[in-house]
């Protein structure tokens, strides 16, 4: 018996007619819709009149869920991935089940469509090559401060999702950690009341002042500025060859961090913590 195949399907992000017609018809050909949310998709469907029965397929039961659904693809039903909106496997369940599907040879096939992050990229306005889709960040905060910490010489467009009750905290880290970078917020793309924001991060932030966040966000941060320097890459050396001329640290440190294109605290920190490095090594108590 042939195996079926699992078919990666778009789903709109707002509007309902971002969908394409070719996931229309595989949604109504298939044997079975494994979704994010049945209730979630169960309007998409409806609107459609697509009458394909659906099941859950989400963060919390992908493991058993994954082999059921392996089983029935192995046993020749063709099956739909769709998450709540967008594409499948990016910041949505998939990923598993399509490597899985891959391991087993089951045939895989994309119905591409809309998908947030570019859609947003392209909407903002900035530079769209290169860029760096990083999704969603750690919900903790230290793992979140050093991830921006480690994005702080990234010279590539970074792309960010982010949910409303997060978002000024995130804007103010980012802009505490990388300086005040150009940005846009893109919110309730393809919806009613899509808007798009740009200024600077502590603009951006002044903008929620005396409004709360709402919507869905996409975030666009533009790339550290790109310097034609010869200033040495360790940033200690960097610091020092300024101290050298008659600066202060603290002044030869936001030097470095002005043409580095990071906040100066970041500077700060990777000087302190190399003098607390060396100091251990050399067995001090």
């Amino acid at each position: 018996m042939d195996k079926g195949t699992l078919y990666i399907c778009a789903t709109p992000i707002g509007n309902l007619e971002d969908i394409t017609l070719r996931v229309l018809r595989v949604l109504q050909e298939v044997g079975l819709i494994a979704c994010e949310d049945t209730r979630h998709t169960a309007k998409l469907l409806h609107h459609f009149e697509i009458r394909t029965p659906t099941t859950s397929y989400h963060e919390n039961n992908k493991e058993a869920k994954g082999h059921q659904l392996l089983s029935r693809l192995n046993d020749g039903e063709n099956i739909a991935l769709v998450s709540d909106s967008g594409m499948p496997g990016i910041s949505d369940p998939g990923r598993e089940l399509i490597q899985a599907c891959h391991k087993e040879e089951i045939p895989v096939t994309i119905c591409p469509g809309a998908t947030a992050g570019l859609s947003a990229l392209v909407l903002s306005g900035f530079t769209a090559h290169p860029h760096v889709f990083e999704g969603f960040l750690p919900r903790d905060k230290s793992d979140r401060k050093k991830i921006l910490a480690n994005l702080a010489t990234e010279r590539r467009t970074m792309v960010f999702y982010e949910a409303p009750h997060r978002l000024l905290t995130v804007l103010s880290e980012m802009q505490n950690i990388w300086g005040d970078r150009n940005a846009a917020l893109v919110r309730e793309l393809t919806k009613k009341f899509e808007n798009v924001s740009r200024g600077t991060l502590s603009q951006l932030l002044n903008n929620y002042v005396d409004t709360t966040p709402r919507g869905e966000f996409v975030i666009i941060v533009e790339g550290a500025t790109e310097q034609i320097s010869t200033y040495p890459e360790n940033v200690q050396e960097h610091v020092e060859s300024y101290v050298n001329q008659g600066h202060s640290e603290m002044d030869a440190i936001k030097l470095v961090a002005k043409e580095r294109g990071v906040a100066k605290n970041v500077i700060y920190k990777q000087i302190k913590q190399k003098v607390i490095d060396e100091f251990a090594g050399e067995g001090y108590n």
